[in-house]
């Protein structure tokens, strides 16, 4: 199991950090990704050298994607390879993921016709069947609200993707 978390400058550090963090306790392979550069700016400064950059990462290498959101969303929205690897994963059933704005990435990408999703607040005319909820799940698709909502949205990855007994214990050792 092997999942992307794809970084560009002014990402959401809760939202990324947060969602790495739980699924690789869970043991799922979590490789970060710079979309421009290996070395990463977050929103409120901390700095991310990530494992690997876009150009060398394949899309058949990985059983998902998590976009975290922040300003960055317009850039992943921007980057032709994110909304490929989108509509790749998307056509294979594999996990797609995304929080706060990010969700509008999967809108533009086209991956949302038909199915319900949710994001940050006052965003929701970015999307086709937005939801009020604060974690979406429609298909292999999963979205979250943003920063308060980043570890019940890591937590949900984590159950779908290894199960809900997994993410239970994970849920109790975090104290959640």
């Amino acid at each position: 199991m092997k999942i992307m978390v794809p970084l560009a400058e002014d990402f959401e550090e809760i939202e990324a950090l947060t969602v790495v963090d739980v699924l690789r306790r869970a043991g799922i392979e979590v490789n970060t990704v710079g979309v421009v550069g290996s070395v990463i700016s977050g929103l409120h400064g901390i700095r991310i050298t990530t494992d690997k950059r876009l150009s060398e990462v394949n899309a058949d290498d990985y059983d998902g994607i998590v976009l975290p959101g922040g300003p960055s969303y317009s850039i992943l929205a921007r980057t032709s390879q994110i909304i490929n690897i989108l509509k790749k994963l998307n056509s294979q059933g594999k996990l797609i993921a995304a929080i706060c704005a990010a969700p509008s990435v999967l809108a533009k990408a086209g991956v949302l016709e038909g199915r319900r999703a949710t994001i940050y607040p006052g965003m929701e005319k970015e999307l086709p069947y937005p939801r009020d909820d604060r974690v979406v799940v429609d298909g292999n698709i999963i979205t979250s609200q943003g920063p308060g909502t980043a570890m019940e949205f890591a937590l949900k990855i984590v159950e779908t993707l290894v199960g809900g007994e997994k993410a239970f214990r994970l849920k109790k050792q975090l104290l959640v």
